[in-house]
């Protein structure tokens, strides 16, 4: 293993030893050894670049850090010129940000999506999240994961296979544990099959914009069913559409330029799947059409966004003629 590579591997230390006793030792025993295989065996080609980018952001100690507001602020009052320009550039040395957004100091990250709005509109349903131990499946950079730290949560993992977002969400770690001292909130680039089955433990489960990736939807219900102990909470958000019960659309090819998305079933459909999967008083707790202000290409996400994948005359229809993507939050629980 490279040294890069090495140092990586130390920022899952705590994580690791937490793991190791108690009924997260089933992942626990085979972490290290998941990671060494990820690192090593699948070195991101980009991964050097997105490593100096980060190691180049200035050692700055926040005065605060607000896990609890829309842009997860970072301030402190005497940051001088310099110290301003290494953080933007060291932050856009990891571009594209995608979910957010971020306040480093005075450098404002307006990322692709406005992941706040839809946190805004989750959180009022959710059990409270005192105390509990949160997975977060599809996590991304991590945003959620510190809003549900800012929440009260005791521990947040997030599971997300990109380099990228590991490095953008070790920026923001970096930065919020000089103001609050240390965090149990980790990103492990996995991918959901590298979950140990049937493991029970998380108080709570997030799967946002996971689903309608998954070629087999029902399998990837259970198997988030399965990171939860008995009574835990999943929260499920996914693409579905206007529908009867037992309707799916399955695109033909692509769905808003997006090439991997399978099914988009009805409301009802996916009520019915989660009860299938063995889950508990299944119900929606929002239904939203996303709007091109809550996904658009910003200075830090240059590439193309939701207004170039839906009809320029028609924002009701996507590229390909189907409906443009309507988002429900499902809550339910574990037997």
């Amino acid at each position: 293993m490279s040294v890069e590579n090495n140092t990586l591997l130390h920022w899952f230390d705590e994580i690791h030893e937490f793991m190791q006793e108690g009924k997260f030792a089933p992942w626990g025993n085979v972490l290290k050894d998941q990671l060494q295989e990820i690192l090593h065996d699948k070195e991101h080609g980009d991964q050097e670049r997105w490593l100096e980018a980060l190691e180049s952001l200035p050692a700055i100690k926040p005065d605060t850090c607000n896990l609890s507001v829309s842009d997860l602020a970072l301030t402190k009052t005497d940051v001088s010129a310099e110290e301003k320009q290494k953080v933007e550039e060291g932050l856009r040395g990891l571009m594209p940000w995608r979910k957010g957004p971020f306040r480093f100091f005075d450098t404002y990250v307006d990322t692709e999506w406005h992941s706040d709005w839809k946190w805004d509109r989750v959180a009022p349903h959710l059990a409270p999240l005192k105390g509990r131990t949160i997975l977060d499946v599809g996590c991304g950079s991590g945003y959620h994961m510190w809003r549900m730290l800012g929440g009260g949560a005791d521990r947040v993992v997030g599971v997300d296979p990109s380099r990228l977002f590991l490095m953008q969400f070790q920026a923001m770690k970096r930065y919020a544990e000089k103001a609050l001292g240390p965090l149990k909130a980790d990103l492990l680039p996995l991918k959901m099959e590298d979950v140990p089955a049937r493991l029970q433990s998380f108080d709570t489960t997030f799967s946002m914009g996971v689903l309608y990736h998954r070629k087999s939807p029902i399998d990837h219900i259970q198997e988030l069913r399965d990171t939860l102990r008995p009574g835990g909470q999943l929260v499920l958000e996914t693409l579905v559409i206007e529908g009867k019960l037992g309707e799916v659309l399955m695109p033909e090819d692509r769905y808003a330029m997006m090439r991997n998305v399978w099914f988009l079933p009805s409301v009802e459909t996916l009520l019915l799947w989660c009860r299938r999967a063995g889950l508990r008083n299944p119900r929606v707790v929002d239904l939203n059409q996303t709007s091109i202000e809550e996904q658009r290409t910003t200075d830090w996400m240059r590439f193309n966004s939701l207004p170039d994948f839906l009809d320029a005359d028609n924002h009701d229809l996507t590229v390909e003629g189907y409906p443009a993507p309507l988002r429900a939050v499902i809550l339910a629980e574990a037997p």
